[in-house]
C-alpha cells in the first residue's frame, strides 16, 4: 500500500514500517501490564474500540502523517491481541490451558492464511490509475480497514460479552491443580 497506493520511497517504507513496529512493541508491552491492574477483558475492550477509532486515518491518510497513525494503530493492535493469550489461558480449565491457547492460535493462523486473497479480490473493486508505466494499482487503503473493522468488531464483541458475564467461579480442584502444577525433574 505505501509503495503502491502513496508512492512512498523504498525509505520512506522503512521508517514507517519501523514506527509502527516500535508501536506493536510498545502497545503489547504497555497493555499487557495495564492489564495485570485493569483486567484482561477491560484491556482487550479499549484496545479494540481505540483501533477502531483510528481505522480512518491508519487507512486513508495520504502523506507522511500515516507513520502516526501506523504507531498507534499498531500500538492498539498488539495491546488487545497480546493480552488475549493470557485472558484464553485464565479462562481454559487447568490440565487444558495450552492445548486451548496453542490451538486457537494455529486454528486463527488457518482462518487468516487466506486473508491475503480476498483482499487482492476485494481490492480489485476499488481500482486507482495506472502509474506512468501501465502497473495496475488498487486502493488498498479501504480493504484494510473493511478487514480491521471486522476483526475489531469481533474481538470486542466476544470480549464485551464476557466482560459483562458474571465472574467464573474456581472449584476446590483447580485451586489444587494449581497448587501442584510445577514440575520437577
Amino acid at each position: 500500500m505505501l509503495q503502491n497506493q502513496l508512492q512512498f520511497s523504498a525509505n520512506k517504507v522503512t521508517v514507517t514500517q519501523v514506527i509502527a513496529n516500535l508501536g506493536a512493541i510498545t502497545g503489547g508491552t504497555v497493555v499487557g501490564y495495564c492489564s495485570e491492574v485493569f483486567g484482561r477483558r477491560l484491556s482487550i475492550l479499549t484496545m479494540c474500540i481505540l483501533g477502531a477509532a483510528l481505522i480512518y486515518p491508519y487507512g486513508f491518510l495520504k502523506d507522511e502523517r500515516i507513520a502516526a497513525a501506523a504507531f498507534f494503530e499498531q500500538f492498539a493492535v498488539q495491546g488487545a491481541w497480546g493480552v488475549v493469550p493470557i485472558h484464553l489461558m485464565e479462562l481454559s480449565p487447568a490440565g487444558f490451558r495450552t492445548f486451548v491457547v496453542g490451538t486457537s492460535y494455529q486454528l486463527g493462523n488457518l482462518v487468516s492464511s487466506a486473508s491475503s486473497t480476498i483482499e487482492a479480490t476485494i481490492g480489485e473493486r476499488f481500482p486507482l490509475p495506472p502509474t506512468a508505466s501501465g502497473v495496475k494499482r488498487y486502493v488498498y487503503g479501504k480493504v484494510i480497514a473493511i478487514f480491521m473493522a471486522c476483526v475489531f468488531v469481533s474481538v470486542s464483541s466476544r470480549s464485551r460479552a464476557s466482560y459483562f458475564a458474571p465472574p467464573r467461579v474456581v472449584t476446590h480442584r483447580q485451586k489444587s491443580c494449581r497448587r501442584t502444577s510445577s514440575y520437577s525433574f
